[in-house]
């Protein structure tokens, strides 16, 4: 009997702000892995311009797909498929990343997969935790998406619950831009929150109806902007590590319960966290002891394969690869992307 071929797929990541390309072959081995990220030029404006991201990504995604060829010692002749983001992001900065997946597919007759960014986190757990298998439940949580997904399957999810306003990692950025610490906010506040008291201020844990799942941070981020509010307006000196530290754990403390309902209620001994935030300090440690407690595994990938990466998209692409799946040359950029949909 042959031996399995080995499935080398160069993947490309342009959603938001960061311009990425990475080699990486069987799904969870990274032969590398290029990010260029453009948060020094959206500090200057708070936030990210949609406009100038997608200007940026034309500028760099020649050098970075160039870079992560060079770093795996691979050449095009060696790739044996395409895997890049599609959606959800911004429109202009995913078409970037398609046009470009697209003309290489096209150039050298390769398979084109679209991927949903949301899974291509779900998926980095695979990078680091060469065990982990589905089923298992994942938490998302980023600047843009706070998703519960029950991962059924490889490519196959169930939703639990998501938030029904702002993601966690909005809320995370309007509380340290309220407070003066600019953006990015997630890692300031991670930073600023180690020094102050978490029970110094107690803001609400907010629950949506009868969902046990579904999440809202508006409501606690509008809270901490009146607190603030009221001791300006008293002129009241305020402790803004106190601030930053009892939010982070109003926030933490809402995605911990929820996440221990999901493992329980569905039967799940492994729970794996993904995106942005999946790299602060306090959920991580907040996580860990819960799912410590119940006799849960704990899965988390390295900060940098949280961010925005594309060796997460080489690692979803090379599952829908070998399950057959191919984007046509009609592939486009789809913003509103929901998790299962193709």
């Amino acid at each position: 009997m042959s031996e399995k071929k080995d499935i080398t797929i160069l993947a490309i990541e342009s959603s938001c702000d960061e311009t990425a390309a990475a080699v990486v072959r069987n799904g969870r081995e990274v032969l590398s892995n290029i990010i260029s990220s453009q948060i020094d030029l959206h500090k200057l404006y708070g936030g990210v311009v949609p406009e100038i991201a997608s200007r940026k990504h034309i500028e760099k995604i020649n050098q970075v797909i160039e870079g992560a060829l060079v770093e795996s010692g691979c050449t095009l002749d060696e790739i044996d498929a395409v895997a890049v983001t599609y959606g959800p992001g911004l429109v202009g900065a995913l078409l970037v990343g398609v046009a470009e997946a697209k003309a290489i597919a096209y150039a050298k007759n390769l398979p084109l997969i679209g991927v949903h960014h949301i899974e291509g986190h779900i998926s980095a757990n695979y990078i680091e935790n060469k065990e982990l298998e589905p089923p298992f439940l994942c938490l998302v949580v980023s600047g843009g998406h706070t998703h519960l997904v029950c991962v059924e399957d490889y490519g196959s999810y169930k939703i639990l619950g998501k938030t029904k306003d702002d993601a966690a990692g909005e809320a995370f950025d309007k509380v340290a831009r309220a407070i003066g610490l600019g953006y990015p906010g997630g890692p300031k506040i991670d930073k600023l929150a180690k020094e102050g008291n978490p029970d110094a201020i107690e803001f609400p844990r907010a629950h949506v109806g009868d969902s046990v799942y579904d999440f809202s941070f508006s409501g606690v981020k509008s809270a901490v902007l009146n607190y603030i509010n009221g001791c300006r307006m008293k002129q009241i000196e305020y402790n803004r590590a106190d601030v930053a530290a009892s939010f982070q754990k109003a926030v933490t403390d809402v995605l911990v319960d929820h996440a221990m309902i999901g493992v329980e209620n569905y039967g799940l001994k492994k729970l794996a966290i993904a995106g942005g935030v999946a790299s602060n300090s306090a959920l991580r440690a907040a996580m860990s002891q819960a799912c410590q407690e119940r006799g849960i595994e704990f899965y988390h990938p390295s900060p940098i394969l949280c961010t925005d990466n594309a060796a997460m998209i080489g690692a979803a692409g090379y599952y829908d690869y070998i399950h057959g799946i191919r984007s046509g040359w009609d592939l486009n950029a789809v913003p509103n992307l929901k998790l299962g949909e193709r």
